[in-house]
């Protein structure tokens, strides 16, 4: 291809609207809409870190795809012969369908539509916008990208629940996983530096969080489940919780509808329902540095958690050569990693504490001790890992790095040098 591609990717939140334009892997802005008052307005933030706030406001926020285009053309991003090649859309959402990227078509629109009854809270707000861009972006290739793909290589032991898998495989009801995105971020880029071990644990920590067992480059196992509720103690989620005692917490809160419910298990929990204060993590270090009971108690069950789930990670592995951190708490909180670190002697791992505590200004960083195995801080792009996986279904598949010109593992070549064919 001649011309680098325009690639809009789009990041629907239930308050705000994100996108950003590439160009190929160069980011060029992005844009964030979002309600002052009672009016929806738009901050443009350029590639060098300039932000500006746009004189134009909206009424809603179903509003801001059909203003992309203009705001993008007056901004000098777009006009003449330079026009959004490919429109990407993060997807997170229980299913096999969703589980891989897809061009969108009326299929993929039918599934979209399918899906907001199983995941009420995550699918309506994307749905809508990816419903939107078909209308205002005619003939534009709008690409879903699955957000639990790249968990779709797991053995079946770590996707199914305990219940009958007839059951489980008719009505689709498997531990997905989530962060997908993320992980196979840290993956890809581990790979490229010549640095991913053979057994890894990648902790995503954030306002929802996760760990993933990697083995070889591939998902083995994961914390998060059929939607992203399971696992650790998140911001505002519970984590896993017995069925039953979530059946007794919605009989007590006096909750009839199964919507309001979940609502309530992904909004009003975690970090903000055990502080009774704040779901920001760096508050909550706060409250424990001043003695609040709760605070304490929050972060302590925080870290509990993210300990006892990489125990589970490690036993899945059979070991573990590398932790990551990553994302927004793994990134930027050296008082979370320490924590969490100081019980994983027993796995061979222990931090150099000056490193720890020191600004990490490159993409990854080993904080590790003297003698322990490899802890790394590594900053997370999943908008980097949405094009290169765009890119596969705009090209027409990954191609054999022989260079011979067919689809990888799919090459009937007899002189073919690609591992991946030979295997």
């Amino acid at each position: 291809m001649n011309n680098p591609r325009l690639i809009l990717i789009t990041n629907p939140g239930s308050s705000s609207r994100k996108y950003a334009l590439y160009r190929e892997d160069e980011l060029l802005c992005s844009l964030h809409f979002e309600f002052e008052g009672k009016k929806v307005v738009c901050t443009l933030k350029n590639s060098d870190g300039t932000k500006k706030k746009l004189k134009e406001t909206y009424k809603d926020l179903s509003e801001t795809v059909g203003a992309l285009n203009k705001i993008l053309t007056d901004e000098g991003f777009l006009g003449g012969v330079s026009k959004i090649d490919a429109i990407l859309a993060r997807t997170a959402a229980p299913g096999e369908f969703f589980a891989h990227d897809h061009l969108v078509d009326d299929a993929c629109l039918k599934e979209l539509e399918s899906a907001k009854k199983k995941a009420p809270l995550h699918i309506p707000t994307v749905a809508g916008e990816i419903e939107q861009f078909v209308k205002d972006f005619e003939g534009t290739p709008i690409i879903t990208i699955s957000d639990s793909g790249f968990h779709d290589s797991r053995p079946d032991l770590m996707k199914y629940y305990s219940f009958d898998t007839d059951l489980a495989d008719k009505n689709d009801i498997k531990r997905w996983g989530f962060h997908g995105l993320s992980v196979g971020s840290i993956v890809n880029y581990m790979e490229r530096e010549n640095i991913l071990p053979e057994k890894l644990i990648v902790c995503h920590l954030g306002s929802g969080s996760s760990l993933t067992a990697v083995y070889k480059g591939k998902s083995l196992d994961t914390t998060m489940g059929y939607t992203p509720l399971e696992g650790l103690t998140m911001s505002t989620r519970t984590g896993s919780m017995d069925v039953a005692a979530a059946l007794a917490l919605k009989r007590a809160l006096k909750i009839d509808s199964d919507e309001e419910f979940e609502k309530y298990l992904n909004k009003k929990c975690g970090l903000l329902g055990l502080s009774g204060k704040t779901d920001d993590m760096r508050e909550i270090i706060e409250l424990r540095d001043k003695g609040d009971e709760r605070g304490t108690f929050a972060h302590a069950m925080f870290v509990y958690r993210v300990q006892s789930e990489i125990g589970r990670m490690a036993a899945s592995l059979g070991g573990v050569d590398a932790i990551v951190f990553t994302a927004t708490i793994g990134e930027r909180s050296a008082e979370i990693r320490k924590c969490v670190t100081q019980k994983l002697g027993y796995l061979g791992f222990s931090l150099d504490n000056a490193k720890n505590e020191s600004d990490l200004e490159n993409r990854h960083e080993d904080i590790s001790g003297p003698g322990s195995k490899p802890i790394y801080v590594i900053r997370t792009d999943e908008f980097e890992e949405m094009i290169r996986r765009a890119k596969l279904i705009l090209d027409g598949g990954e191609k054999c790095a022989c260079g011979c010109g067919c689809e990888k593992g799919k090459c009937d070549c007899e002189d073919c040098d690609c591992d991946a064919c030979k295997n």
